[in-house]
């Protein structure tokens, strides 16, 4: 029971770390902009239905007018050839996505090729599209622990050698920077908490040398 109990837990330490949130805005984030993400994909269900109700959650309501604009003409103008379809819809695209990522303060720097989003992401959606989180979890699990274990195995060994000159403390001093960081960066997302040890771990990365 401890052993799953630990499992669990370093689970649900993982999934906070990579920052994988299952809300709307956290899977969005991630990777609106590909061609394979959720943006896309409901936007092409859009255009062949015909149907632009399930495409506006992903748009403020301030800037609904112009897609319901962009997406009567991209409707229209895709009747004409195969080929015109094909640029009005990527036109549709690209501007669905431009005004999401607007709305969230975001940039636009163009749509991403399908299969580019993070391993880890795409985990996250087919969590959702199963109904289960336990394969991510075991994924992002696996992760966080070996994450741990390399740190801490390097600063261990590292330790031993500590006070045999002033290059191999420094050694030291940066591999047990980076252990403690990572951990305090696991401990700190997974309880929600923020402020100046979030920031200061965000800031300073895994492999931070500032402690």
């Amino acid at each position: 029971m401890k052993r799953r109990a630990n499992f669990i837990r370093t689970g649900i330490i993982a999934i906070a770390v990579i920052g994988i949130g299952l809300s709307l805005r956290g899977i969005s984030g991630a990777h609106c902009d590909t061609l394979d993400g959720p943006v896309v994909k409901e936007a092409k269900a859009a255009l062949e239905k015909g149907d632009i109700a399930p495409v506006l959650k992903w748009v403020t309501k301030e800037n609904e007018k112009e897609i319901r604009e962009q997406f009567d003409k991209t409707l229209m103008v895709r009747k004409q050839s195969n080929e015109a379809k094909a640029l009005a819809d990527r036109y549709f695209f690209e501007t669905l996505v431009r005004i999401h990522r607007a709305g969230e303060g975001a940039p636009y720097t163009g749509l991403k090729a399908a299969g580019t989003v993070e391993p880890s992401v795409a985990a996250a959606d087919r969590a959702l599209e199963s109904g289960t989180v336990d394969n991510l979890v075991t994924m992002i699990s696996d992760a966080a622990a070996k994450g741990i274990r390399d740190r801490f195995e390097r600063a261990r060994e590292a330790k031993k050698h500590a006070d045999q000159g002033i290059e191999d403390g420094r050694k030291f001093v940066a591999a047990y920077v980076e252990f403690t960081h990572y951990v305090e960066r696991l401990h700190t997302d997974a309880a929600g908490q923020s402020g100046h040890g979030h920031n200061e771990a965000e800031g300073a990365g895994l492999s931070g040398h500032q402690h």
